[in-house]
């Protein structure tokens, strides 16, 4: 059984100054775009980040500050990215929690508006983990037969998740073939922000960190308006603090 698509599947692969979407930085981008006839477009660029890249970064994907040195900010280069993974769904492996945040916060901060809506992203770790709950690697080697040599290259990565999803799908019949089945099946995040300080519990938005956790968002801004001022100065991501205002300003508008 092959993957069947309605439209683009994108999966990409970050490497990053660390794991902070807040204040880290990509270094490296890889996208390898299936189409709906089969056919893969691969786009992979280095990132001169604008900050130095820990000596532990480096160790994890090999990519040093000599290296990045010339590239392209990636305000220099987010058009480019974002026109070419326009109208199409989004994959990748422990993406929805790491690599999609992250490339949402590096466009806000570039200044462009990249819309996630409508979008579907499957990310194929959470089939993994539902099924076998491995590592990448192992994955690789489960469901394809194959070491992953060069892991942490962010274009084998990335060919690496669309070939085990192609696997997965072949295993597993219960998946179905397409994006939606697919997603069906892992569940899909409802999504307020995607560093997830916001969950949605019954269709309302509340908290999930501090003091707050578990009260309506919308509550919160009412009954302490502070608290927005205090989130909007702190160390959010930007994504969260654009997902904060959207409800206020949403709040305001009911008055």
């Amino acid at each position: 059984m092959k993957l069947s698509l309605s439209r683009p599947l994108a999966f990409l692969d970050l490497e990053t100054t660390g794991i902070n979407i807040s204040t880290d930085r990509i270094v490296e981008i890889a996208i390898v775009k299936i189409g709906i006839d089969g056919t893969k477009q691969v786009k992979r660029k280095l990132i001169n980040p604008q900050m130095p890249i820990p000596a532990g970064a480096t160790e994890v994907h090999g990519i040093t500050d000599d290296m990045v040195k010339e590239a392209p900010t990636f305000k220099q280069v987010a058009n480019e990215i974002k026109q070419f993974i326009e109208g199409s769904d989004l994959g990748g492996y422990n993406s929805n929690r790491f690599d999609i945040p992250m490339l949402i916060e590096e466009f806000l901060r570039a200044g462009i508006d990249f819309s996630v809506d409508g979008k579907k992203f499957v990310d194929v770790q959470k089939v993994f983990h539902l099924m076998e709950q491995r590592t990448l690697s192992a994955a690789y080697k489960f469901y394809c037969n194959k070491s992953l040599d060069g892991a942490h290259s962010a274009e084998i990565d990335a060919t690496a998740t669309w070939e085990v999803l192609e696997a997965q799908i072949e295993r597993y019949p219960q998946l179905g073939d397409t994006v939606e089945s697919i997603v069906k099946f892992t569940g899909e995040d409802d999504i307020v922000d995607f560093a997830r300080r916001f969950i949605k519990e019954k269709g309302v938005e509340v908290f999930n960190f501090g003091k707050h956790k578990g009260k309506p968002v919308v509550q919160v801004l009412k009954e302490e308006p502070q608290y927005y001022d205090w989130m909007m100065k702190g160390d959010f991501p930007m994504n969260t603090k654009q997902k904060l205002t959207e409800i206020l300003n949403r709040t305001l508008l009911k008055k």
